[in-house]
């Protein structure tokens, strides 16, 4: 069982935002055509704004014994050197002007927070983990409590 589990689920409000996005884009699409048309175009864009809500809600963080999985991607612990959690303004600043290209990013467009996490050894010219985080602090000490218990 791991010490720590975060579903990073869309938030409802983007929800609720997609219906208006649909109606004006169906709208737009299906002017001057009329049977069975519209209401296809609506179906199709329900479906697609749907899986893309459902595809980005469906990330998840652990913490377990030996390894951290954020997403699809996993860490062992042995490898990491420091986990910093970050607020709005740091994370910010290392999503953008400040990114490392080659760095491993798992970042939510509606999460603004992140956690920070320094591997020893790059493995594969990786640098850092930068996880994004409803609870970065709690993340943060989730990961390092796991780090000293394995060793």
């Amino acid at each position: 069982m791991g010490s720590y589990r975060e579903h990073l689920r869309v938030p409802v409000s983007w929800w609720l935002l997609a219906i208006p996005s649909i109606v004006i884009l169906g709208g737009e699409i299906y002017a001057g055509f009329g049977g069975f048309i519209p209401p296809l175009i609506y179906a199709v864009f329900t479906a697609v704004v749907a899986g893309f809500l459902l595809a980005w809600g469906a990330a998840s963080i652990e913490v377990t014994d030996g390894a951290l999985r954020a997403g699809g991607a996993t860490v062992a612990l042995s490898e990491i050197s420091d986990v910093v959690p970050l607020d709005e303004k740091q994370a910010a600043v290392l999503r953008g002007r400040r990114a490392d290209p080659a760095a491993h990013l798992m970042l939510r467009p509606y999460l603004k927070r992140a956690v920070y996490i320094a591997l020893a050894d790059p493995v594969a010219g990786v640098p850092y983990w930068l996880v994004a985080t409803r609870h970065p602090a709690e993340l943060a000490t989730a990961i390092e409590r796991r780090r000293q218990s394995v060793g």
